[in-house]
């Protein structure tokens, strides 16, 4: 044979094992990189799983082999034990609550007769007025009840009361310097308007949008 000729014979031969073993390498990580991904999964979701099983029922349904359990029954264990995954990862509270809060202002925005004032405050003319209106800096005399957006009262007065502008939330400065002596208004204040984040001890939670009805007795500037 050739010198030459066995010598390319060689590094043929070299190259086609190189490749071949790149080619199994390749492989072998796809699979060892899909095996720790699912490990890593299964190890936070299930931290008892039994991996022996595990590797079981993946090697048959993987070589399509007959499965050890029905179709049935395989189908309701793992539905319950996405309802059990489901119930121990909540939505955190406040995610929760701003949903809720959304979801009711839109209610809200619908209903007939509801215009949005300055900072998303809904309103409805109840009783319109004729009568002055408060300045930035003026007071208030109002009859009020307060709602929670279950309709429970979480405040009311009996008697009317005068209130500084400066010493009330954002969504009651904002709409009453707007509002006429004489008027009664259904205000729904959203709560980056009222209490917020922090809420208002055990009577108002966090992210809480509220509803007023206010009638104004009294205004000064």
């Amino acid at each position: 044979m050739s010198r030459y000729l066995f010598l390319s014979l060689c590094v043929f031969f070299s190259v086609a094992q190189a490749a071949e073993k790149t080619a199994a390498n390749d492989a072998h990580d796809l699979a060892y990189s899909l095996g720790a991904s699912l490990g890593e999964r299964l190890r936070q979701e299930v931290p008892d799983l039994q991996l022996q099983s595990l590797l079981e029922g993946l090697q048959q349904a993987y070589q399509g082999k007959p499965l050890a359990l029905k179709d049935e029954r395989i189908e309701q264990i793992l539905t319950e034990h996405e309802a059990r995954v489901a119930m121990q990862s909540p939505v955190p509270q406040s995610e929760l609550a701003l949903e809720n809060e959304r979801r009711f202002l839109v209610e809200e925005k619908a209903k007939p007769g509801v215009r949005e004032l300055a900072d998303g405050i809904l309103l409805t003319e109840l009783v319109p007025g004729t009568g002055a209106k408060a300045g930035p800096n003026g007071k208030v005399q109002v009859l009020y009840i307060g709602r929670l957006p279950d309709g429970s009262v979480f405040d009311q007065n009996s008697q009317p009361q005068w209130f500084s502008l400066d010493s009330v939330i954002s969504g009651w400065r904002s709409a009453l310097q707007n509002m006429p002596v004489g008027a009664k208004w259904r205000l729904v204040i959203p709560s980056a308007q009222a209490y917020g984040a922090d809420g208002a001890g055990d009577l108002i939670a966090p992210f809480t949008p509220l509803v007023f009805e206010v009638e104004l007795r009294g205004a000064t500037s």
